[in-house]
C-alpha cells in the first residue's frame, strides 16, 4: 500500500518523523530491526511470550556481523558446561573476569544481568529451539577462568545464523529482507512505527507497539568512527558494511543517552591487502610484530584489540614474524593456508634473508631477532606476513537498563524502545583494551533474549 503524501513534521532529519496521526500499512505488536543474532533471538523471545513479531533486515539474506564471526558465545552455568563437569562457574565469577579485562569500567548492574542470563539463554536455545551449540574443546580462552565458550560444532558464525534462521522459521516468525529502515515514526518520545525503503525506492510504513533495535553498531560509518574512535579512523573495517549506527542516531533523536562510545573490538594483525585475520595465537606463542624499520615496537601479550590502534599508527602496516614451528601449526587453519596460496607469506632461512624478502633493513631485523627476549624464542627459518590494524566491531551504544530498555541521561526509560547487541552499550569498558573474547555475541544473544521477553511482557500488559 503506498504511503500518504501528507506533509510530515520532521523532528530529526533522516532519523525520526514526529507524526502522531500517521496511518500504517500494517501494525504488529513487536518490530525488531536487524536480522543478526541479537534480532533473531529477540524475535524468538518475544514469540515465546505470545507476541506477534516481525523482523526487518536490510540485506537480501540475514547475515550481519554474526555471520562474519566464529559463532562463539560465552555463558556460565549452562547444560553443556555441566556435561563437561564444569559445575563451579557462576555469574559472579564470570563478571569478575570481564571486569578484570575492562579495568572495572563495565556497568555492574548490566553486567550482572547479562552474566546471570547467559547460561539459561544457551539452554533455552538448545532445548526449545533445537540449536546445535556445544562447549568448545580445550582450555579456557585468555581472560576466562573457566571454559565457557559455546558455539556450533563448526565454530562458524554462518552456521550459527543458519541455525537461528531455522528456529525462526519453525516458529513462523516473518523475517522481511531488503527492508531498510531509514526513519522511525514517533509521537513525542513514543515509537509508533517505522518507515521502510525498498530496493526499488518504494516506501512502506509498519506500525508497532514496541520496537527492538538490534541493528548492530557504527563501525561502517566513517564519520561516527572518526568522532568516537579517532585512533581507528581510516583503519580497515573488518565488519559488516551495514553497521551505520542508525540505532544510535534514532535513540539520540528521542533523547536517549549513549555510553562507552570509545569502546571497540579491534585486531592488530589483519593481513593486508588481503583482509584476512591472522590468529593472535601466533603472537601469544612466540611471534612478534616489527615495523617498517625492522624494530619490534610493542608487547604482543597485551592482546589483539588493545594493539589495533598501535599497529595502525606504525605507518599503516607492520610485519608479523613467526618461525617454522608456528608456521607448521598454523597450516591446519584454512585462513592461513589461504594466505600461503595468495603468496602473502614471505620466508627466509635467516634473519637477513627474511629482511630482504620483506624489504626491511637487514641490520635492524637481525638485531631485533638476535636480542629477542621472549619465550619461546623464535628460531630460523622465519616467515612473515604484512599486517595492519583493523576495527572489528564497536562496543558503545545506547544506554540500556537491566531489562534492555533504552534510557535517557537521567536514567529514566523511553516508553517502548528496547536495544541489544551493537545497538546498545556493551560490556567492554570504555576503550579498545577491555574487550574479552566473545563479549560481542554474549551481549548480542543475552540482551536479545531479554529485550524480546520484556517487549512481550509490555505487550501482554496492554489493555
Amino acid at each position: 500500500m503506498p504511503l500518504s503524501v501528507k506533509r510530515l513534521a520532521v523532528k530529526h532529519p533522516m532519523s525520526v518523523i514526529d507524526d502522531p496521526d500517521c496511518t500504517f500499512d500494517l501494525t504488529v505488536p513487536v518490530v525488531v530491526i536487524g536480522g543478526g543474532a541479537c534480532g533473531l533471538v529477540a524475535a524468538l523471545s518475544a514469540h515465546t511470550m505470545g507476541a506477534e513479531v516481525i523482523v526487518l533486515e536490510r540485506d537480501p539474506v540475514p547475515r550481519g556481523s554474526t555471520a562474519l564471526s566464529s559463532g562463539m558465545i560465552t555463558a556460565c552455568g549452562s547444560s553443556p558446561q555441566k556435561a563437561a563437569d564444569i559445575h563451579d562457574d557462576t555469574p559472579e565469577l564470570f563478571a569478575r573476569d570481564i571486569q578484570a579485562k575492562a579495568g572495572g569500567r563495565v556497568d555492574p548492574d548490566l553486567l550482572a544481568a547479562i552474566c546471570t542470563e547467559s547460561g539459561p539463554t544457551i539452554d533455552w536455545l538448545i532445548k526449545h529451539h533445537n540449536m546445535d551449540l556445544v562447549l568448545v574443546d580445550g582450555p579456557p580462552y585468555p581472560g576466562h577462568s573457566r571454559q565457557r565458550t559455546h558455539a556450533p560444532p563448526t565454530n562458524s558464525g554462518a552456521d550459527l545464523m543458519a541455525d537461528l534462521l531455522r528456529a525462526v522459521d519453525a516458529a513462523h516468525i516473518d523475517v522481511i529482507c531488503n527492508a531498510t529502515v531509514r526513519e522511525l515514526v514517533v509521537d513525542g518520545d513514543r515509537v509508533r512505527g517505522v518507515q521502510i525503503t525498498r530496493p526499488d525506492g518504494s516506501i512502506e510504513r509498519l506500525g508497532c507497539e514496541t520496537l527492538v533495535l538490534a541493528s548492530s553498531g557504527f563501525g561502517g560509518n566513517a564519520d561516527m568512527v572518526e568522532s568516537w574512535l579517532p585512533d581507528m579512523a581510516g583503519s580497515i573495517y573488518f565488519g559488516h558494511e551495514g553497521n551505520q549506527g542508525e540505532a544510535i542516531l534514532w535513540g539520540q533523536a528521542l533523547g536517549a543517552a549513549c555510553e562507552d562510545m570509545g569502546a571497540f573490538q579491534g585486531h592488530g594483525s589483519v593481513a593486508t591487502p588481503h583482509s584476512i585475520t591472522v590468529s593472535w595465537a601466533l603472537l601469544n606463542n612466540g611471534g612478534i610484530l616489527v615495523n617498517q624499520t625492522g624494530i619490534r615496537f610493542c608487547d604482543e601479550s597485551l592482546g589483539a584489540s588493545e594493539l589495533a590502534a598501535t599497529v595502525c599508527q606504525q605507518d599503516g602496516s607492520v610485519w608479523s614474524v613467526i618461525d617454522q614451528g608456528l608456521y607448521d601449526g598454523a597450516m591446519r587453519f584454512p585462513d592461513f593456508k589461504n594466505l600461503q596460496t595468495l603468496r602473502a607469506i614471505k620466508s627466509g632461512a635467516t634473519a637477513a634473508a627474511l629482511a630482504q624478502a620483506c624489504k626491511l633493513p637487514v641490520p635492524a631485523l637481525e638485531e631485533t631477532l638476535a636480542k629477542l627476549e621472549k619465550s619461546p624464542a623464535l628460531t630460523a627459518p622465519y616467515h612473515a606476513i604484512k599486517v595492519t590494524g583493523a576495527l572489528l566491531q564497536t562496543q558503545g551504544g545506547l544506554a540500556v537498563d537491566t531489562n534492555a530498555r533504552v534510557q535517557r541521561p537521567d536514567g529514566s526509560t523511553l516508553p517502548n524502545l528496547f536495544a541489544g547487541g551493537g545497538a546498545a552499550r556493551g560490556i567492554s569498558g570504555t576503550d579498545g583494551s577491555g574487550y574479552l573474547s566473545c563479549n560481542g555475541l554474549l551481549s548480542a544473544v543475552t540482551l536479545g533474549r531479554i529485550a524480546g521477553r520484556e517487549a512481550g511482557i509490555q505487550i501482554n500488559a496492554l489493555p
